[in-house]
């Protein structure tokens, strides 16, 4: 199964780039991971057209709220059952298009709270390896 992080916008700040970046790592000792960075609304679109995503969830505040045993469980299930790709969208300052959120299979809010989009992408990238430290018994998540 491969991860791919589909983002509207870019880390330009290094000091969160790098905590993200940390977190990329520890995941692709797993599984391989992407984050694809567009510019705008419309190159997220085309970006998500283009691909053959098996899995679209848009990070959306009035979608599912899963805890972390709840993501631990869909990873897992998508590794078991062949999943190819899990693809995670995540909007800029306003949100995704709804053109987005349409294509997506599922919808999943990481917090009641509204976060910005670099925050999101930081979380989202913690809560993998959280989860995949879950499903390899690893020491992380305690």
């Amino acid at each position: 199964m491969k991860i791919v992080i589909l983002a509207v916008g870019r880390l330009r700040d290094r000091h969160l780039a790098a905590i993200c970046d940390d977190y990329l790592g520890r995941i692709r000792h797993h599984l391989p991971i992407d984050v694809v960075e567009v510019e705008d609304d419309a190159a997220l679109s085309r970006r998500l057209g283009s691909g053959p995503a098996s899995e679209v969830i848009a990070l959306e505040v009035d979608g599912e709220a899963w805890d972390t045993v709840r993501l631990t469980r869909f990873v897992e299930e998508a590794m078991v059952h062949g999943t190819r790709t899990v693809t995670f969208l995540i909007g800029g300052s306003d949100g995704l298009p709804a053109s987005a959120v349409a294509r997506a299979t599922r919808k999943l809010s990481l917090s009641a709270l509204t976060l910005p989009h670099r925050l999101a992408r930081i979380v989202l990238a913690e809560q993998l390896y959280r989860a995949l430290s879950i499903i390899k018994g690893e020491p992380y998540h305690r």
